[in-house]
């Protein structure tokens, strides 16, 4: 059978993925209050709009191009099987994690750039900063090897729970 994953959210803004049988499993166990955020535990939950599924298995090939060197034969490594409520449990506390770092660094604004490339120019002091930026400053930042990464919305705010 194949299932249906959904991005959902609170009525905090937490973002998290629900595996569900069909659209209809999902409404039913979100009327009667079974679906809930992994951080907050709110029972209040939404939809959101979602990426559509793309069949991508033509690109195993070009995956196996890159991946790793398998390990030698016979060698083992240390794996783990969360169970659903631990999975859940992981994905919250790292979620917070996230969030607790975005929140620690300096919100620069729209100096982002200006404050980045400085730093990585050894006029001023490094330190973790956020902020806002064009399309074509990130491009240009990248270009010259500033490490700079996007912060989705979710992740910016400082809603620690």
């Amino acid at each position: 059978m194949a299932l249906k994953v959904f991005d959902l959210s609170c009525e905090h803004d937490h973002l998290f993925e629900g595996w569900f049988a069909s659209l209809e499993s999902y409404e039913g166990q979100a009327s009667r209050g079974l679906v809930r955020c992994p951080i907050c535990q709110s029972s209040q939950i939404t939809r959101r709009v979602s990426a559509p599924h793309l069949n991508v298995s033509h690109l195993k090939a070009q995956r196996e191009d890159v991946a790793p060197p398998a390990a030698p034969s016979g060698a083992r490594a240390t794996v783990m099987a969360p169970s659903g409520g631990q999975l859940a449990q992981l994905q919250a506390e790292v979620l917070r994690h996230i969030r607790r770092i975005v929140s620690q660094s300096d919100d620069v604004g729209a100096r982002f750039a200006d404050e980045a490339r400085r730093m990585h120019e050894g006029e001023i002091e490094h330190r973790a900063i956020r902020g806002t930026a064009t399309a074509e400053e990130c491009q240009e930042l990248l270009e010259d090897g500033v490490s700079i990464m996007p912060i989705p919305d979710i992740l910016d705010d400082d809603r620690l729970q």
